[in-house]
């Protein structure tokens, strides 16, 4: 066989990197096990030969390749099912996968401590990670295997592909709209951090939040009001464990029985704003004339409620990030597309909108 088309051992990588066999492929499964300076001999002697890595399948080692997309989630396997925009992401990766002849493979992260070494040993060409934090381990251990990745919603790091939209924009817009004529405003939001704790704020600091989506939402909700003249430190975040309209409905009811009045509510989904509607409603609040409200996603649930909201296609986003991790041309490079859609509860009387446009 000739030297092009000899495959270069892991044996060899080893010999070449002066490390045992065991230490070099630790270095792609279980690179957590590896010091990083020993790490990076592996992948320089693997570069220099044209190791192209071990695979995790011995019989689709000899194609070269699996065939399959790995989906990483900081959620339980129930998440993609029980929520429609996680739901609605992974219909847009299985469409382009079952285009492309690739399988996909649900990764759930258990917070376990040998997350990151089980994620890297998965049999995958590539990884899709569902959004984390700057600090997940299991970011460095993808990292480390040398494979694509691609990230929906952040966190911004070397290494990955970024999918979503300008949220902080986003947000910013639908605050605008939602408390245009609030004297108090209100937010319901995504949990801040992966311990998903629920709780009332005030005052919160955007850049002090782990999750990237839940910071640059809030960051954006804050433009809006600093733009508004309102104390920021006044508005009332109700954090929510889980993006479920049950977990808003019982967040936003603890709110109005913890005294605050509120006159305008912006929250982080449909799902959040149509838990706060339901809540608002049990209060004897009506949108739009006693509280104005929106949220994100456009869905049909919106559409149905009259619900103002931003519209973006988790589909779409979906369906880029598997391109990308199937390595195909990105003609849509940059961030994806969002706009605002003006419903009835976000409608004023009459005189208020003139007043407005004067």
């Amino acid at each position: 066989m000739s030297d092009e088309k000899r495959r270069i051992t892991l044996d060899e990588v080893a010999a070449a990197a002066g490390v045992s066999r065991m230490t070099a492929s630790y270095a792609y499964n279980r690179p957590a096990r590896v010091a990083e300076a020993t790490r990076e001999r592996v992948y320089a002697a693997a570069q220099r030969l044209g190791f192209r890595g071990p695979d995790p399948s011995g019989r689709h080692l000899r194609r070269g390749a699996l065939r399959t997309l790995g989906l990483v989630l900081g959620e339980s396997l129930t998440y993609v099912f029980d929520d429609p925009q996680a739901s609605r992401f992974v219909a847009g990766i299985a469409g382009e996968c079952t285009s492309a002849g690739y399988g996909l493979t649900l990764l759930p992260v258990t917070g376990s401590p040998d997350d990151p070494d089980r994620i890297a040993a998965a049999a995958v060409d590539a990884f899709i990670v569902w959004t984390t934090t700057a600090d997940d381990p299991v970011l460095d251990a993808i990292r480390a295997t040398h494979r694509r990745a691609v990230i929906h919603g952040g966190p911004d790091t070397d290494g990955f592909t970024l999918v979503g939209i300008e949220n902080r924009g986003a947000a910013r817009a639908l605050a605008a709209d939602v408390w245009a004529s609030a004297a108090a405003p209100a937010i319901v939001s995504f949990p801040l951090d992966r311990t998903h704790d629920a709780g009332l704020h005030h005052g919160l600091d955007p850049d002090t939040v782990p999750f990237p989506v839940t910071r640059d939402r809030l960051a954006g909700f804050r433009d809006a009001a600093v733009a508004a003249g309102v104390d920021w430190a006044s508005v009332p975040i109700a954090v929510c464990a889980r993006n479920t309209s049950a977990d808003a409905a019982a967040a936003v009811s603890d709110l109005l029985a913890a005294g605050h009045r509120v006159d305008g509510l912006v929250a982080m989904s449909d799902q959040q704003a149509i838990g706060a509607l339901r809540a608002l409603g049990d209060a004897g609040l009506g949108t739009p004339n006693q509280v104005t409200l929106g949220g994100f996603d456009d869905s049909a649930e919106a559409a149905t409620a009259d619900l103002t909201s931003i519209h973006q296609s988790l589909f779409a986003q979906g369906a880029r990030a598997a391109r990308l991790a199937l390595g195909a041309d990105d003609p849509d490079a940059g961030t994806d597309q969002w706009r605002l859609v003006r419903r009835a509860s976000t409608a004023r009387p009459e005189a208020d909108r003139r007043e407005q446009e004067s």
